[in-house]
C-alpha cells in the first residue's frame, strides 16, 4: 500500500427507510443541494442503464481544508437499495461502496472507501500530513451525515412551514463559501 492510499470505513445511522436513504445517495447531482459543505458541483456526463448502472458524473469536492479535488464517478454496481458501488478516477482513484440496512426505524448506512490519492497537494504531502487528510474526509463525512439528516427531514415534512423551519445544511469552509452563498442569494432573489 502506498502513502497515499486511502481506506476509509464510515457509518451513518440516521432515521427513515433504506429506499429513501439509497435514493438519496444515489444521486449526485442533488448532492450540492443537501450536502455543499463536501459537494461543490456534480455534472452528469453519461446516463446509465435503468439500474443506473454506467452513469457518470463529474465531483467537485471538498472537505475543511482550502483546497478542492475533482473526480469522476462511475456506477458500477446497483443492488437497490442495499447496496450501490462507484468506481472514482481523477484526484482520486478507486472505489466506494455504499450498504444500507434498515434497523427499526433507523438506517444504517456505510461508506466503504478506498482510493489512491492523484490530487499532488495529497499525494505529495500524505508522507506528512495523513493524519490531516484523514480527519478532513472524516469532517466532510460527519457533515454529510448532518445534511442527510436535514435532507430527510425536508422531505419529511408535511407542510412548507413545517419544511421552511428545518435549517440550511452546512455552507462549504473558506474559500469556495463565498460563492456558495452568492449561489443562494441568486436563488432566492429568483424566487422572490
Amino acid at each position: 500500500m502506498a502513502i497515499h492510499d486511502y481506506h476509509f470505513v464510515n457509518h451513518w445511522r440516521v432515521e427513515g427507510t433504506v429506499e429513501e436513504v439509497a435514493d438519496v445517495i444515489a444521486e449526485p447531482l442533488e448532492m450540492p443541494r443537501w450536502w455543499p459543505a463536501w459537494c461543490l458541483g456534480a455534472q452528469e456526463v453519461q446516463k446509465g442503464d435503468e439500474r443506473g448502472i454506467g452513469r457518470i458524473v463529474n465531483i467537485h469536492a471538498k472537505g475543511w481544508m482550502p483546497y478542492a479535488i475533482r473526480w469522476e464517478l462511475r456506477v458500477v454496481e446497483s443492488e437497490r437499495p442495499s447496496r450501490y458501488v462507484v468506481r472514482v478516477a481523477g484526484d482520486l482513484e478507486g472505489r466506494g461502496i455504499w450498504t444500507f440496512e434498515q434497523d427499526g426505524p433507523f438506517v444504517n448506512a456505510t461508506l466503504d472507501w478506498k482510493v489512491r490519492a492523484n490530487f499532488p497537494l495529497i499525494r505529495y504531502l500524505s508522507f506528512l500530513l495523513k493524519p490531516l487528510f484523514r480527519n478532513n474526509h472524516f469532517w466532510a463525512m460527519d457533515r454529510g451525515e448532518e445534511s442527510l439528516r436535514l435532507e430527510l427531514a425536508r422531505r419529511h415534512a408535511r407542510t412548507p412551514e413545517e419544511r421552511e423551519r428545518i435549517p440550511a445544511p452546512a455552507p462549504p469552509t473558506w474559500p469556495h463559501r463565498r460563492q456558495w452563498e452568492e449561489k443562494v442569494r441568486t436563488a432566492a432573489l429568483s424566487r422572490g
